[in-house]
């Protein structure tokens, strides 16, 4: 459905163009500033909400609202979004957690204006990444926040922040090399004339050699930013070194893009490849689910325990997409939303108490529930989502993907219940590394007096962004329904190319 309204490119645009006036506020306006982005990310997220209610067809299996402009005509390079519910979803999700992130920045001070534009320009970046329907936009926004983030680390991080963030840079512009490259051959492969649409990619086909060789490059710029392992190793230096409003970028946004390019590229271009390496994917994504769980429960850094979580949780997704059913893809991408809103908490949450205790070495904490009460809570209840439990929105995720890889018919009996016992056992150890990440931060011993002034409990604003990130998480745990019709259309279409080849 084509829309004459650019409303999409109003979206993806707002926010960069918004972010060139805060050179033009008071020098001495850091007040302004800090309440200038939060208005822009507001005004953004109500931008969104609108077009999703009001211009967005719930029983359609097209893209819509798409827009066409000739951007570099010589080389057939087009702007080209469009929208559809996976990635309406996860527009959505961005407005929302960047609007939550710049609120969590409110205590910089140092280098507002440059930090600020930076989080709107990363902002731009993601939604225009999530709205693309041509290859090379597509990778333009990829790159578009690699510079941002990496300055947010430099600049705003702790002791090692300069090598978290030259790790990132190496590991992210290595896996974008792969993303280019298979990009541009999926366009010229077997045509005089370059095309980078995805509706038309779609309708293309290779020689399976080449179609693997296209669905590996792919999948090793994915595996970096989802992260998948062995791509893996930058994520807990960076989230151990940022400042926990970028953090909460990272973990609520960064990771989905590359789990998003893995559905909208790997799982609908390449789709005999897909097929043929799908059992391959899950593998990974059980193995990882179970060393990332064992590495968490080693990390005596807190932001590190919680990083080597994200990871074990996004093997799930690994596992859904490779799982090729509807209740498997479904719990991959409702996984992808749950991490987003549980993930982006606990960090806020690592990031506030070290704001008051000045460590985040777990041996150095504990007996802090007395001094932080609402701390203690709203800690208690993330973790508890985070381990899967019953009513929020990581059990629904996780149920979902166990049977998807149960109920499907391509696999043997012993694969899929090897599988499923290693998911089982990655269930099991989140709730001993998130337990006992709880039990020595909270319990036992009181720190020593020289650090009692410090131990002040949440305010008005500290409270307000974990009950935000919490309601969805208990109303999607709830009432799934709530969000899984917005998919349920695009994961049929996408299962359906499938059928032929089985």
């Amino acid at each position: 459905m084509m829309s004459n309204v650019p409303r999409l490119t109003a979206i993806v645009l707002f926010p960069i163009l918004a972010s060139f006036l805060l050179p033009i506020l008071p020098r001495d306006g850091s007040k302004i500033i800090r309440w200038y982005t939060p208005g822009i990310c507001i005004l953004e997220f109500s931008l969104i909400t609108y077009i999703f209610h009001c211009h967005f067809q719930f029983n359609s299996q097209s893209v819509q609202l798409v827009e066409t402009l000739k951007w570099i005509d010589s080389i057939h390079f087009h702007w080209i979004l469009g929208i559809d519910g996976l990635s309406m979803s996860l527009i959505l999700l961005t407005g929302f957690i960047t609007t939550l992130a710049t609120l969590a920045a409110w205590p910089i001070t140092r280098n507002t204006r440059l930090f600020h534009f930076l989080m709107l320009v990363t902002y731009s970046g993601q939604i225009g990444l999530f709205a693309s329907r041509d290859i090379l936009l597509f990778f333009s926004m990829w790159e578009l926040e690699l510079i941002p983030v990496y300055l947010l680390l430099c600049l705003w991080g702790g002791k090692r922040r300069l090598y978290s963030a030259t790790k990132f840079v190496l590991y992210t512009a290595g896996g974008s090399i792969f993303l280019l490259v298979a990009a541009l051959t999926t366009s010229f492969y077997g045509n005089e004339i370059p095309s980078f649409d995805i509706q038309i990619l779609m309708n293309k086909s290779y020689p399976i050699s080449l179609e693997i060789a296209l669905y590996l490059g792919f999948s090793i710029a994915y595996a970096v930013k989802l992260p998948i392992f062995p791509f893996h190793t930058w994520l807990p230096d960076t989230h151990g070194e940022a400042h926990y409003s970028t953090c909460m970028l990272l973990a609520g946004i960064l990771s989905k893009m590359g789990a998003y390019g893995l559905i909208r590229i790997n799982l609908e271009l390449l789709v005999h490849a897909h097929f043929l390496l799908g059992s391959w994917l899950i593998l990974v994504g059980a193995i990882q689910i179970v060393y990332a769980s064992l590495a968490s429960i080693s990390q005596r850094n807190l932001k590190r325990r919680i990083a080597y979580s994200s990871i074990s949780h996004m093997g799930f997704v690994a596992i859904g997409v490779g799982s090729l059913t509807d209740a498997g893809i479904n719990g991959a991408i409702l996984q992808m939303i749950s991490h987003g809103l549980i993930g982006a908490a606990l960090f806020f949450l690592a990031g506030t108490c070290y704001d008051r205790t000045h460590t985040s070495i777990l041996d150095e904490l504990g007996g802090i529930a007395i001094s932080m009460p609402k701390v203690f809570t709203t800690f208690s209840a993330f973790s508890l989502a985070s381990l899967a439990l019953p009513g929020m929105s990581g059990f629904v995720s996780e149920l979902l993907v166990f049977l998807g890889v149960i109920t499907s018919e391509r696999y043997s009996f012993l694969f899929k219940a090897g599988i499923s016992v290693l998911e089982a056992t990655g269930t099991l150890l989140a709730s001993i590394y998130l337990l006992s990440m709880l039990r020595r931060m909270f319990y036992g011993y009181r720190l020593s007096n020289e650090l009692n002034p410090f131990l002040i409990d949440f305010g008005p604003r500290e409270i307000f962004i974990p009950i935000c990130l919490f309601l969805p998480i208990l109303g999607i745990g709830s009432y799934p329904n709530l969000i899984l019709p917005l998919r349920n259309r695009q994961v049929f279409s996408i299962l359906l190319s499938y059928l032929d080849i089985r």
